[in-house]
């Protein structure tokens, strides 16, 4: 089952987490970084390597990951805020 949770909203950046249970046990992590509307919406996705042993770990992961690739775009980014999803 994937569960997506915890989007933050960050400027134009949407950035929404990606947590997979696996079958040995273990989590795995993507994040989506969704920006634009209609036509215009751009969605990148990247997936990680790393197995989590935790929901948790693999959730903070990928929030911090997604919200890195922003910064670097964004160098001043405005507050972060959490959305209902």
């Amino acid at each position: 089952m994937d569960i997506i949770q915890h989007s933050i909203a960050v400027g134009k950046y949407l950035v929404s987490p990606l947590i997979r249970h696996q079958d040995d046990g273990g989590f795995a992590a993507s994040v989506s970084i969704r920006s634009g509307h209609g036509s215009g919406m751009h969605d990148r996705v990247m997936r990680f390597t790393p197995r989590f042993a935790s929901h948790a770990a693999a959730l903070g992961y990928a929030i911090e990951q997604g919200m890195g690739w922003v910064r670097e775009r964004a160098p001043v980014a405005p507050l972060a805020l959490p959305c209902a999803a």
